[in-house]
C-alpha cells in the first residue's frame, strides 16, 4: 500500500492486485462428469478473473536468458496483458517492469528488444528511467523543480519476483507466490527432457515468430497438455506431405504413451525417440537426435532420453507450451476471451552443430509457424472451436472431457498423475481442475492444500 511521508503525498511504492474468490466460475469445470462449460471460452467476466486470479498471480514464462546476455540486454513481453520489459542488470541478475510510464501511463520502450540500453525514455513527457527502473530525469526537469515533487519515489513498477530454471527466465506479479521450483514441482523433470539434455545447455536462436490468431487461450494451451488424438485426423495431410505418410496412432503407438501432469502443468510423450524430430523434413536431424539419446541416458535416465525427440507435447500452466522433438517453445498470450498472440521461439543446444541449428530454425517454420503445415491446421480448429461457442444455445450445452474417466494413476517411477496411453483426456481434466482451483482459492496455501487432496499421484523416483 501506499504509505504518506511528511509532505502528505503518497510514495508511489508498487501496488500488486490482491485475489479473490470465484466459485461459481470453479462450478462450470464439473471435475465428477468430466465436462467443461462453454462459458469459460466466451464470458469476458470468467476472462477478467482469469487475469485477477491466474495471470496475475501464476509464474508466468517471459523468455530465455540467451535473450539478454549482457547487461542493458532487453526484450518486450506480455504477463496477462499487462506489457513488461525484461533487462539484464549490471550485476548479471534479471528483473522485470512493467512497460507504462507511471506519469500518463505510456509505453516507455516502443521496441521488442535491444542491446546494451543504459535506459528508457518516454516520448510524451520525457521522463527517463534507468534499467533499475529507478526514474533518472525528466523532460528540461520541469517536473524536478516542484518542491512535491519525489524522483526517488517514482519508478517502473517491478515484476514482484523473477526467477530462473535452466536457461527458462518465468516472472510473477505475486510477491506472496511460492519459489519457481515450487510453482513448477516435480515438472521440472519433464522440463529437464528439453533443457537438461547436455551439458552446454540452451539458446533461443533465429528471434521470435509473432501472429495473432481468433481464439481462447486455453484451447492451444490444452491441446499442448495432451491432444495427440487430433494429429491423426488434423493433422495427416501435413504429415502425408512431409513423411510420405499419414499418422499412424496404432497399438504400438498406444502401448509406448503415457501422460503426466504435475499442478496442471502436463505433458504426452510416446518414447518413439524421433516421431516429432522427423516431421521437419532433415534426415541429418534425425541422426543428430538418435546420437543425443543414447548420449543422454546418462544425464536423464532410459524414459526421458526416449522422448527427447518423441511424439511429444507439454504445457506449463497456465499459457506456456513446447514441443520436444520440433523443439518449439511457445506462450498463448491471452487478447481477451476472443484472441491470443502468440510468440515463438526454437530452441537449441548450444553445442549443437551449426548446420543442425539451422535446420531446427527451417524446420519450425515450416510446421510451426503462422504459414507452417500443421499450425495453419490447429488455429483453424482453435479459432471455429471459440467462434461456435459463442453461439447462446450452444454455449448451454456442456463439453466433453472424459474419455479415460474410468482410469486411474499408474503406480510408475515417474512424477505427478500418470495415465497410459493416448486414448484418454486425463490431462485436459487435470489443467482445467487447476483452473477451477485458481479460481476458487485466495491464498497459495489453499491452492497447495486442493492440489494434495486431488487424487493419488506416484511419487517421483530417481531414475
Amino acid at each position: 500500500m501506499c504509505e504518506a511521508p511528511a509532505n502528505g503525498r503518497p510514495n508511489m511504492a508498487p501496488v500488486y492486485p490482491q485475489a479473490g474468490s470465484y466459485p461459481e466460475f470453479a462450478k462450470l469445470v464439473d471435475r465428477e462428469n468430466g465436462q467443461v462449460d462453454r462459458r469459460v471460452f466466451t464470458e469476458e467476466d470468467v476472462y477478467q478473473a482469469e487475469l485477477r486470479q491466474i495471470f496475475a498471480r501464476s509464474w508466468l514464462f517471459l523468455g530465455h536468458e540467451s535473450q539478454v546476455p549482457g547487461a542493458g540486454d532487453f526484450f518486450r513481453t506480455s504477463m496477462g496483458e499487462d506489457d513488461v520489459i525484461v533487462v539484464r542488470q549490471r550485476d548479471k541478475s534479471v528483473k522485470a517492469f512493467i512497460n507504462s510510464c507511471p506519469h500518463r501511463g505510456n509505453r516507455v520502450c516502443m521496441v521488442d528488444a535491444g542491446k546494451k540500453s543504459r535506459g528508457f525514455i518516454c516520448n510524451y513527457h520525457g521522463w527517463s528511467f534507468g534499467i533499475e527502473g529507478s526514474l533518472r530525469g525528466t523532460d528540461g526537469k520541469v517536473y524536478d523543480k516542484d518542491e512535491g515533487f519525489e524522483k526517488s519515489q517514482i519508478g517502473l513498477t517491478p515484476v514482484a519476483q523473477v526467477e530462473s530454471y535452466k536457461g527458462l527466465i518465468f516472472g510473477t506479479f505475486d510477491p506472496d507466490a511460492p519459489t519457481l521450483t515450487d510453482f513448477l514441482g516435480d515438472f521440472t523433470y519433464y522440463l529437464d527432457i528439453m533443457l537438461d539434455n547436455d551439458e552446454g545447455g540452451t539458446e533461443f536462436i533465429g528471434g521470435s515468430i509473432k501472429s495473432e490468431i481468433d481464439c481462447n487461450w486455453k484451447f492451444p494451451a490444452e491441446n499442448f497438455v495432451g491432444d495427440i488424438l487430433h494429429a491423426f485426423w488434423t493433422h495427416q495431410s501435413g504429415a502425408q506431405a512431409i513423411l510420405g505418410g499419414g499418422v499412424d496412432l496404432g497399438a504400438r503407438y498406444d502401448e509406448l504413451a503415457f501422460q503426466a501432469s504435475v499442478y496442471g502443468h502436463g505433458i504426452e510423450t510416446n518414447l518413439d525417440k524421433v516421431g516429432n524430430t522427423r516431421t521437419l523434413g532433415y534426415p541429418d536431424l534425425v541422426d543428430y537426435v538418435f546420437d543425443l539419446s543414447e548420449k543422454a541416458k546418462e544425464r536423464l535416465g532410459e524414459v526421458r532420453a526416449r522422448a527427447i525427440g518423441a511424439v511429444s507435447s507439454a504445457t506449463v500452466f497456465p499459457n506456456f507450451s513446447f514441443l520436444p522433438g520440433q523443439n518449439t517453445f511457445r506462450v498463448w498470450h491471452p487478447r481477451g476471451p476472443n484472441k491470443i498472440e502468440l510468440h515463438v521461439w526454437t530452441l537449441v543446444n548450444k553445442n549443437a552443430p551449426e548446420h543442425i541449428k539451422e535446420q531446427y530454425r527451417k524446420g519450425v517454420m515450416m510446421t510451426f509457424s503462422p504459414g507452417g503445415v500443421f499450425e495453419m491446421d490447429d488455429g483453424e480448429n482453435w479459432e471455429y472451436s471459440t467462434r461456435v461457442n459463442q453461439g447462446f444455445v450452444t454455449r448451454q450445452q456442456p463439453l466433453h472431457y472424459a474419455l479415460g474417466m474410468d482410469t486411474s494413476d499408474l503406480e510408475r517411477d515417474l512424477p505427478g498423475h500418470i495415465h497410459k496411453g493416448s486414448l484418454n483426456d486425463a490431462n485436459q481434466r487435470l489443467f482445467y481442475t487447476r483452473w477451477a482451483e485458481f479460481m476458487e482459492c485466495d491464498n497459495w496455501t489453499d491452492l497447495q492444500n486442493a492440489y494434495t487432496a486431488s487424487p493419488k499421484k506416484s511419487d517421483q523416483a530417481a531414475e
